[in-house]
């Protein structure tokens, strides 16, 4: 193991020991948001340096296989210990090498996905459907809870466009590599002479944003209009202006919230999707200044970036960025998304390692020295 890395290690174990103190005082509960990031970092902490005691204690096993094998009646068992144990230790490395890489602030947040109808007409507004019961079913599966804050039915059926929350722990780490160009390829119910046509829908996986830190929405930069709701009619006929349209004039980011009667709430949910995409924004534009020369897996961040083709007469699924393909699309459809979900998340952190490596391999070259 690299001394920097033990070195890290190590004064993780002297932290978790002074975590542990803080929450065992009896003064421990007096300030609770200070006990639950103390109990957050416990759980975080903990799980670290308990693989690197693994992983010590791996060592202490390598140092008694060879110190036993010194006995040539031993030496074959010896032989088999000290490699378990080597093999155990180069596993752990890589286990705590991945844990060490530095993770997205967003990752345990709330999300907004939205979805968007593109080419294809009325078939690309039924695939917008099909993309959000593939999001909702998977959702289901996490046990997550899911809302929806904007809907543009289409004529056919699925949508135009819509906007939906989905609330639940670590959503944003699971499906922020969705954002982009989705395209579909199959025979349309109301295509009469079975041809194969091609349509596209984009989706946006938007971080929910912290109402008081992530950012600051100013009344003199917004434009707060009311209209009466579309709907379809019936007892539940809006017949008050309750649905609200939200202009930030600094970014021309415009909101449209209608799901609710009330005023209030569809209010606060154009809000709070506001804030989510002027929160968007700025990390693309932070990602854009910052990006190393090596394209990262989420790629440039354009939502028009074709990343996934779902083509159904021969039952695939190809995710672009990873050349992965699935002959399962029944299934993903019905939100069984981790084996797309896996390796794009194995890919990243294969990639974070890469860039460690040569940042550490250009720490230890030699500079040249000033003349």
């Amino acid at each position: 193991m690299k001394p920097s890395l033990r070195a890290k290690l190590d004064s993780l174990a002297l932290r978790l020991d002074e975590v542990n103190r803080l929450l065992a005082a009896e003064d421990a509960t007096r300030d609770m948001e200070q006990f639950k990031r103390l109990s957050r970092e416990h759980a975080e902490v903990g799980n670290l340096v308990g693989l690197y005691e693994r992983y010590r204690q791996a060592e202490r096993d390598a140092a008694a296989a060879k110190d036993f094998g010194a006995d040539p009646e031993m030496r074959e068992l010896a032989d088999a210990e000290l490699k378990a144990a080597n093999l155990a230790k180069e596993s752990l490395e890589a286990d705590l090498q991945k844990s060490l890489l530095p993770r997205d602030p967003n990752d345990e947040r709330n999300i907004f996905i939205e979805i968007r109808a593109g080419t294809g007409g009325d078939e690309s507004a039924l695939f917008a459907g099909n993309l959000l019961r593939m999001y909702t079913r998977y959702a289901e599966r996490q046990r997550w809870q899911i809302e929806i804050i904007s809907e543009s039915p289409s004529e056919l059926g699925g949508y135009k466009e819509v906007i939906v929350r989905v609330l639940g722990a670590g959503a944003y780490s699971k499906l922020k590599f969705e954002s982009g160009g989705h395209r579909v390829q199959r025979v349309p119910e109301t295509e009469a002479q079975g041809r194969i046509h091609t349509s596209a829908c984009t989706v946006a996986v938007l971080p929910e944003a912290d109402e008081v830190n992530d950012v600051v929405l100013n009344p003199a930069e917004m434009r707060i209009d009311t209209f009466r709701a579309s709907g379809a009619g019936g007892q539940h006929v809006n017949k008050t202006d309750s649905a609200i349209r939200v202009t930030h004039l600094p970014t021309g980011i415009v909101v449209e919230c209608q799901d609710s009667r009330s005023q209030h709430k569809n209010r606060e949910k154009a809000l709070a999707v506001l804030a989510a995409r002027i929160k968007d924004k700025q990390m693309r534009e932070q990602a854009a200044k910052t990006a190393s020369a090596r394209k990262t897996l989420i790629g440039s961040g354009d939502r028009s970036e074709r990343i996934r083709t779902y083509n159904f007469p021969q039952g695939r699924v190809t995710d672009h960025r990873i050349n992965v393909t699935l002959y399962k699309i029944e299934r993903i459809m019905d939100g069984e998304l981790e084996d797309l979900i896996a390796p794009l998340t194995a890919e990243l952190q294969a990639e974070q390692l890469s860039q460690l490596a040569d940042e550490s391999e250009s720490a230890r070259a030699p500079q040249p020295v000033p003349r």
